[in-house]
């Protein structure tokens, strides 16, 4: 009999074999991959191209949903019964955009800065084509407003192309968990809904850079990311404490320096020129009440009296801001003691997911769309699509709750118990995903991507992965990382 040689193993993990969503979902186009089939040879439709066509189409759903708010016709509060509220239409106006005001020098604005100056590059970006509509017959027309939120949009669904990117980039071995981030409800949901895919597109190539060992890239991305939305800084938190535990002070020194002056180089200016807009942001943080969508505003209803009692208009709620801000020092001091403390280092994504989600759940402004914020950690720290998608289902509920509860209960929307009740099951799931994420850093062997190839300790690592324990809070001395991982993949 002829010899024939056996098919190569496949390159890269495949979904359809490992995954039980994927593996029913298969079944549309013929069943799981092959056995004998050959992965990575692809000519065009490569993984990564794929998940941005996921991306792609995904977008173009959230752009129909969002069509009918663009022109800023809000009558018949369309903007709750179409669920198709953002930012983008009515502070347009508000800031002065409309009129040709620059965010902080003219118009006080309630973001940092880089998201400002995003607002701004859509504004004058939006004004130019109008002038050349005006002059250029075949143009389509539009109203200024108009103008200016498909510009957002388009710039918003660039920067969901780079998260995508940036995510496939960490995932090491599978890169088609990549494909979560393409085909998410979160994305569908909230991709135009506020300016939050700027912080979460540079935090993403900013982990990206440092997984390919290059500190100083991901120190200026890290920091460009905290001048757009802060949550970044808890990144960095996170990369000082798995640095600390194994010795790899310097290039975390680099990465923090690099993003501290990213930071300043984008603030200062702004600060210098306008101090008092520029501050805006941390003002409004600290007498803003707590938001609807938060644990604390549940509290309050229940229990009107409970911390500050009634508060007079424009007063700061001290006592709720102490006490979130000693919950979310525990938290933090929680998560670095797991840091330490865990069998096997964790990987960057867990810590960082388990921070920031600590982080929306304790503080009291937890805006629906911050669920951005989580989506690529969530995907790196444990990419099952059961437990992602069930989480995403609960925060797609959070935002058609919230649209009806604005709409009112006299006017077809819902009353605020049915509020609570959507906010109350979002958080049980997030608390859920995150208890699953913390088993599987302290039961290594259950984590997914590091039981799913040979020798993987953290694609998104960098200077981490694979690297040797120098301080933890064990008191056995701990194997070599790179070694003790093998031995979990073969298991």
């Amino acid at each position: 009999m002829p010899q024939v040689a056996a098919p190569p193993w496949p390159d890269r993990v495949v979904p359809s074999w490992t995954d039980p969503v994927v593996v029913q979902a298969s079944e549309a186009v013929g069943g799981p991959w092959g056995r004998h089939a050959v992965t990575g040879r692809a000519l065009f439709w490569t993984p990564l191209r794929v998940c941005l066509l996921f991306t792609v189409l995904v977008l173009s759903l959230a752009w129909t949903k969002q069509a009918p708010c663009s022109d800023g016709n809000w009558t018949g509060s369309k903007q709750y019964t179409h669920l198709c509220y953002n930012d983008a239409v009515p502070l347009f106006g508000i800031h002065g955009l409309s009129t040709g005001d620059v965010p902080y020098l003219d118009s006080p604005v309630e973001y940092p800065v880089l998201t400002g100056g995003l607002m701004q590059l859509s504004a004058v970006i939006a004004r130019g084509y109008d002038s050349l509509a005006a002059g250029i017959g075949p143009l389509p027309d539009a109203v200024p407003v108009q103008t200016y939120y498909v510009v957002t949009c388009l710039l918003l669904s660039a920067l969901a192309l780079l998260v995508t990117r940036g995510v496939l980039g960490l995932t090491g071995r599978r890169p088609w968990d990549a494909a979560m981030i393409g085909l998410s409800p979160v994305l569908l949901v909230h991709a135009f809904t506020n300016w939050d895919l700027l912080a979460v597109a540079l935090t993403t190539l900013g982990m990206w850079a440092w997984a390919r060992r290059h500190p100083a890239v991901a120190g200026v991305l890290l920091g460009l990311g905290i001048a757009a939305k802060l949550y970044p800084v808890m990144v960095v938190g996170v990369l000082f404490a798995l640095c600390l535990r194994a010795g790899q002070l310097r290039p975390w020194l680099t990465t923090a320096l690099t993003a501290g002056l990213a930071w300043l180089v984008v603030d200062l200016p702004i600060a210098v020129l306008a101090p008092e807009n520029w501050a805006r942001f941390f003002t409004l943080n600290d007498t803003r009440p707590a938001n609807p969508e938060s644990i604390w505003a549940i509290v309050l209803h229940w229990w009107p009296g409970f911390l500050d009692g009634p508060l007079a208009e424009g007063e700061s709620p001290t006592v709720l801001n102490a006490t979130v801000a000693v919950l979310l020092v525990l938290a933090a001091a929680g998560v670095v003691w797991l840091a330490l403390a865990a069998p096997l280092r964790p990987r960057v994504p867990q810590l960082a997911f388990l921070l920031i989600a600590a982080f929306l759940l304790l503080n009291k402004v937890y805006s629906p769309q911050y669920a951005l914020w989580l989506l690529p950690l969530a995907v790196l720290a444990r990419p099952r699509w059961r437990s992602l998608l069930l989480w995403q289902a609960t925060e797609a509920l959070v935002w058609a709750l919230t649209m009806l509860y604005y709409l009112g209960g006299d006017n077809r929307g819902v009353d605020v118990e049915w509020f609570y009740l959507a906010v109350g099951l979002r958080d049980v799931a997030l608390v859920v995903l995150m208890a699953l994420v913390v088993r599987d850093v302290w039961q290594p062997d259950a984590d997914l991507v590091r039981r799913s190839w040979p020798g993987t300790d953290d694609p998104a690592g960098g200077f981490l992965d694979g690297a040797r324990d120098v301080r933890t809070l064990r008191r056995r001395a701990q194997p070599a990382r790179a070694s003790r991982s093998r031995e979990i993949s073969s298991a």
